[in-house]
C-alpha cells in the first residue's frame, strides 16, 4: 500500500528535506529545492539487497581474483574508453549536448554487436519505433538481433530486460523513464534517482549490462541528482562543437578501466566514424606560409594529438582592444599576452587579439602555452613559424619555460607525422630515442624560443 508525502528535493545534489529552504542543506546551493510528492511503500526495490547470500567479512587476500567478463561493442574507440568492452552486469552513463551523437553512437554499437551474434535491447523512451527505425535505416544499422522497444514505463522496461536477457540494454534516455509508484513528473529528481537505482539493481542481479543516456544542463553536467553519477560504474561524456565534425568521448569515471583514455569520432552523413589518426585530421588544412600559426603536441587522455593554434593580432585604432578566444582558456591567453609584453618586449597591449584552436578542439593544458605565445608573437611581428616545428612547454610569469608531462609520447607523434624539430622546456631535456632526422631543442625562456623560430 502506497502512502504519499510531500518533500523538497535539491536539483543539484538530490538532498531531501521536509521543508522548503532558500539554500540546500546538502550542497549549499541557492534556489535549487523543488517540491515533489513522493510515494513510499513497503518492499520497494530501493532497499533490496544485491544478493540474498548471508553477509560475511573475509580477508581481502583470500578473495579469488577473476577477470571481469566483457562484451565488445566492436567500435574500437568506444571499447578503449570502456577498458576493452562493456563489463557484464555493469551500468554506464553517457551524457552530452543535444544532437552531439549519443543515440547515433549507441545505435551503431548495438548494430555491430548484433551482427557479431549478440542480442541487444534498445529502449527508445523519447522516440517512436518508426523514428528509431528511420534513424537505423539512415545509419545502415538494421539487424534482427537489435530489439527495439518504444516505452518509458519502468515496469515494462524491466519486464522486457528480464524476458530477453540481452547482451546489452540501452536506455535512451533515463530522464524520460518514469515509474507509476512515484507521483512526480518524468525527469524529476525523485523519478530519475528511483528509475536509475532499479535499473542498476537489475543489471547487477541479472548480469545484463545497461547503458543509460543522460541529458546535460546548460553548464554541461548531467542533469538530475549528482547521486546518479555515483550509482553507475562508468560515466562518459560526449564532447564536441555541433558546428564541427569532430566528437570526443571521454571517461570521467570508470570502475573497470582507465579514465585517461579518449575516443575520437567524426560525424558524417552515414553516422559516427572512428578517427584512428586525429592529428592528420587537424593538420590536413593547415597553411604553412602564414604568420600566426603554430603546432602543439597536445595530450588527450594518454593519446598525443597534434593541433594547430592560430592567432591574429591587429592594432586597435579606437576604444579598448578586443580579446576573442575560441578553444583555449581566455584567462590563460591574457596572461600570455602580459608575459609577451613584460618579458619578451613585445608591445601587444594596444592590439586586438583573436585566438582560435583549429578543428573545434578545447585546449586547456599548460603544455599549449608556448605554442599560443609563439603564435601570437608570430602574428604581431609578421614572421612565419617553420612548418616542421612543434612547441610544447608551460610558460611561467617570469617568461621561463617549465617542463610538462608525457613529453616522449608527444615527440614520437610529431616525428611520426614528419616534423623535424621540437621546442621544449629545458626541464624536459632528458634523452629520447627518436628517429635521426628529428631534433629536440631544449630552451629556458620564452625569449629564446622566439629567437629560434624567427
Amino acid at each position: 500500500m502506497a502512502k504519499a508525502r510531500t518533500i523538497f528535493v535539491c536539483q543539484e545534489c538530490g538532498h531531501e528535506t521536509p521543508r522548503w529552504a532558500g539554500r540546500c542543506p546538502g550542497c549549499s546551493a541557492w534556489n535549487t529545492l523543488i517540491e515533489e510528492r513522493q510515494a513510499t511503500r513497503l518492499g520497494s526495490d530501493r532497499g533490496r539487497a544485491m544478493s540474498t547470500e548471508p553477509a560475511e567479512a573475509v580477508p581481502i587476500s583470500e578473495i579469488e581474483a577473476v577477470a571481469a567478463a566483457r562484451q565488445e561493442t566492436h567500435i574500437a574507440e568506444l571499447d578503449r574508453i570502456l577498458g576493452g568492452g562493456v563489463v557484464q552486469g555493469s551500468a554506464v552513463l553517457i551524457g552530452g549536448d543535444p544532437g552531439i551523437g549519443k543515440s547515433t553512437l549507441l545505435l551503431q554499437a548495438a548494430h555491430r554487436m548484433a551482427v557479431c551474434g549478440a542480442t541487444v535491447l534498445y529502449i527508445s523512451a523519447e522516440e517512436s519505433t518508426l523514428q528509431a527505425r528511420l534513424r537505423a535505416e539512415r545509419l545502415g544499422a538494421l539487424c534482427n538481433r537489435v530489439l527495439l522497444l518504444a516505452a518509458n514505463d519502468l515496469d515494462q522496461i524491466l519486464q522486457q530486460v528480464e524476458k530477453h536477457r540481452p547482451a546489452l540494454a540501452v536506455i535512451d534516455s533515463i530522464q524520460a523513464v518514469y515509474t507509476q509508484e512515484i507521483p512526480a513528473a518524468p525527469g524529476s529528481v525523485t523519478q530519475v534517482r528511483e528509475c536509475a537505482a532499479r535499473l542498476v539493481y537489475q543489471a547487477k542481479r541479472t548480469g545484463v549490462p545497461v547503458i543509460l543516456v543522460g541529458h546535460v544542463t546548460k553548464d554541461g553536467i548531467i542533469a538530475g541528482p549528482r547521486l546518479l553519477e555515483h550509482m553507475v560504474d562508468a560515466v562518459l561524456y560526449f564532447e564536441g562543437d555541433r558546428f564541427h565534425c569532430l566528437r570526443i568521448l571521454r571517461a570521467v569515471k570508470n570502475r573497470f578501466g582507465s579514465t585517461n583514455e579518449v575516443g575520437v569520432f567524426e560525424m558524417r552523413r552515414e553516422g559516427l566514424v572512428e578517427v584512428p589518426n586525429p592529428s592528420g585530421l587537424f593538420l590536413g588544412e593547415r597553411a604553412a606560409e602564414i604568420s600566426g600559426s603554430a603546432v602543439v603536441p597536445a595530450v588527450e587522455g594518454t593519446r598525443p594529438i597534434l593541433i594547430e593554434v592560430q592567432a591574429l593580432l591587429s592594432e586597435a585604432h579606437y576604444g579598448s582592444p578586443e580579446r576573442r578566444v575560441s578553444g583555449a582558456d581566455y584567462q590563460r591567453v591574457c596572461m600570455l599576452l602580459a608575459v609577451l609584453q613584460q618579458r619578451a618586449g613585445l608591445a601587444v597591449g594596444n592590439q586586438n587579439v583573436f585566438v582560435n584552436v583549429a578543428g573545434g578542439m578545447q585546449l586547456d593544458e599548460p603544455a599549449a602555452d608556448l605554442g599560443l605565445a609563439v603564435a601570437m608573437a608570430s602574428s604581431f611581428q609578421r614572421f612565419v613559424v617553420p612548418a616542421d616545428v612543434v612547441l610544447a612547454a608551460e610558460v611561467g610569469l617570469g617568461g621561463e619555460l617549465r617542463a610538462v608531462t608525457h613529453m616522449e609520447a608527444r615527440l614520437r607523434e610529431a616525428a611520426r607525422l614528419g616534423f623535424r624539430r621540437a621546442l621544449i622546456a629545458y626541464g624536459n631535456r632528458a634523452g629520447y630515442d627518436l628517429p635521426p632526422p628529428f631534433q629536440v631543442v631544449p630552451l629556458k625562456t620564452l625569449r629564446q624560443a622566439l629567437e629560434v623560430v624567427q
